[in-house]
């Protein structure tokens, strides 16, 4: 039997991969990342657990904090800079911690996945709180920098989500809730920036967007907390509001400026005929839900 991890073990059927052709090497490949999605939906329940626990947290003013090294890093990296102008969620509550820092970003930093305690170290630089979010990304499960994390997090009671591809990883089995995505060998082996790497980022798109839902940044299934950074983005505001409200764009681009470019109050604005101002003291008192202003 195989002390290897799965996914670092060769897939089988495959030993001549560099004599396929091209257009079967496609069909393979593309093949092979389709059970990425597979994973992820066994690992659902899981997922909805660490949704939970992030939110009730968050709803207390928790941050997310995001660590991994290379891709399962990067990936976090990802994750967190999308949710300023996807959901105007605030910059010092996303964050990111990479092994090896900024730089490796770009380029690989020999080294510095396996150094335990710089992950440690570069965890509790951020002060965690109990109320912070820790989500811990490594395919092995066993990498050295998010290992050391993991300690801090728990050190600080911070609530820990650690996310994994091979069963029995330790970074799942020590954190609060731990994922497992099972996606086995690599068509290439050893490379997880394959599937493993398309599983994390499924889970990680299902795990942000489901804990936005429940913190009011989607109304129906309309992005409308989004921070409108530029034409494409004003744009799809002034849609946004017009769908929301049953108007048209001209109707919707004026409730849009008369609200400061902000979506949420130009909805409640044309829904319930109130003014600006009173429409944002009904989405503060709502915590931000335009269904709860709505109602109100």
């Amino acid at each position: 039997m195989s002390t290897l991890p799965r996914t670092e073990e060769p897939q089988p059927g495959h030993e001549r991969l560099d004599e396929y052709g091209i257009r079967e090497l496609v069909g393979v490949l593309v093949e092979d990342q389709a059970l990425a999605a597979k994973a992820v939906a066994a690992a659902a329940d899981q997922l909805a657990l660490a949704v939970a626990g992030a939110v009730l947290r968050l709803e207390r003013g928790g941050r997310l904090i995001y660590v991994g090294a290379g891709t399962s890093g990067r990936l976090g990296l990802l994750d967190s800079v999308e949710l300023n102008p996807t959901f105007s969620w605030p910059h010092d509550r996303a964050l990111s911690l990479l092994a090896g820092g900024p730089s490796a970003i770009y380029k690989a930093v020999e080294g510095a996945e396996d150094n335990e305690a710089q992950g440690a170290a570069d965890l509790a630089e951020l002060s965690p709180r109990p109320d912070d979010v820790v989500i811990l990304l490594a395919a092995s499960g066993a990498t050295p920098y998010a290992l050391g994390a993991l300690r801090a997090a728990r050190k600080a009671g911070a609530f820990s989500i650690g996310l994994a591809n091979n069963p029995g990883a330790p970074l799942a089995a020590g954190a609060d809730v731990g994922i497992i995505l099972d996606t086995g060998p690599e068509v290439i082996s050893g490379s997880t920036r394959l599937k493993a790497g398309t599983a994390q980022k499924i889970a990680l798109n299902t795990f942000s967007s489901a804990v936005m839902v429940r913190l009011h940044k989607v109304f129906g299934n309309l992005m409308v907390d989004l921070r409108p950074t530029n034409a494409k983005l004003v744009r799809r505001s002034i849609r946004l509001i017009g769908l929301a409200a049953g108007v048209d764009e001209k109707k919707a681009r004026e409730a849009f400026e008369a609200c400061e470019r902000q979506v949420k109050p130009a909805i409640v604005t044309l829904l319930k005929g109130i003014d600006p101002t009173e429409a944002r003291a009904r989405l503060a008192a709502a915590q931000g839900s335009v269904r709860a202003a709505l109602r109100a």
